[in-house]
């Protein structure tokens, strides 16, 4: 499938800033799964500096804006071909070892409760293989946490998404991976767009699931809040130990920071491969 992207993020301040440094995590890699077939960032106002690839093979780049400014906006266009590889990752190029991934952070520490999940769905599944251990992992946090917008914050940790049972996919990516640490696999959190509407027209896309890793195939996708597997509809961004780590923008505000206001419009549009785009 041929996916177009368009990801718009804009900042305005109550108050002029000095300045605003940005981490900026917005190119996917070519790997199996997808193929870039052209990608364009642009920090409108700003200037680019040092770009690298990091260890778990996630392009970052830091942008600079000087001030005094009120707003900002950072705009990411492109079009990419994907493949269907059953949630697999293949041709990723990266250093990290997987045991890395067994990381806790504040957003993914299990308590009683996520303990208490994880062994319930692995109860009785001792000699299963690791891949039926996870697709378990992930039906228990889908059942767990009903997909309902707007009861959850950004800082919402996974514990508390699974004693409020409601959530986002942000909430279901950070129970599912706390859950499984409790398993002893490894697992992480990956940032993308997913293309959801049955006839390709554009929509809000941005989205967020998990991989989890299975000595026998690799990292392999889990999508809890959609029940599935990522497949030819998702563009796999970045990842990282949890949403903060993985977040595709992270900034610093120089000087006093006034209030805030954020605003993200992203649309992905599709057409079959080879089709002119709409």
């Amino acid at each position: 499938m041929r996916l177009s992207i368009r990801h718009i993020t804009r900042y305005r301040f109550e108050e002029p800033v000095r300045g605003i440094v940005q981490s900026q995590k917005l190119w996917p890699a070519s790997c199996d799964n997808q193929r870039i077939l052209s990608w364009h960032v642009t920090s409108h106002g700003g200037q680019t500096g040092a770009e690298f690839v990091d260890g778990a093979g996630d392009v970052i780049r830091l942008a600079t804006w000087r001030g005094p400014l009120t707003e900002l906006s950072v705009e990411v266009t492109g079009e990419v071909d994907t493949s269907d590889l059953y949630g697999v990752l293949r041709g990723h190029r990266e250093r990290v070892p997987p045991s890395a991934y067994l990381r806790h952070t504040r957003q993914v520490e299990a308590d009683a409760e996520l303990k208490t999940l994880s062994a319930v769905a692995l109860k009785g599944m001792e000699g299963a293989g690791a891949l039926d251990r996870a697709h378990a992992l992930s039906r228990a946090v889908s059942g767990a946490i009903a997909y309902k917008p707007g009861e959850t914050k950004p800082h919402t940790t996974a514990s508390e998404a699974l004693s409020g049972g409601v959530g986002v996919c942000q909430d279901h990516a950070h129970a599912l991976i706390s859950i499984a640490h409790v398993a002893d696999m490894p697992a992480r959190y990956v940032t993308g767009y997913l293309q959801a509407s049955e006839d390709g027209s554009p929509h809000e896309a941005s989205h967020a699931w998990v991989e989890i890793w299975v000595p026998e195939l690799g990292w392999v996708g889990f999508d809890a809040a959609n029940e599935c597997c990522p497949d030819e509809r998702y563009v796999r961004l970045g990842s990282g130990y949890d949403a903060l780590d993985a977040a595709p923008i992270r900034g610093l505000v120089q000087g006093a920071t006034p209030e805030e206001h954020l605003e993200v419009e992203v649309s992905v549009s599709a057409a079959q491969s080879g089709q002119q785009q709409q």
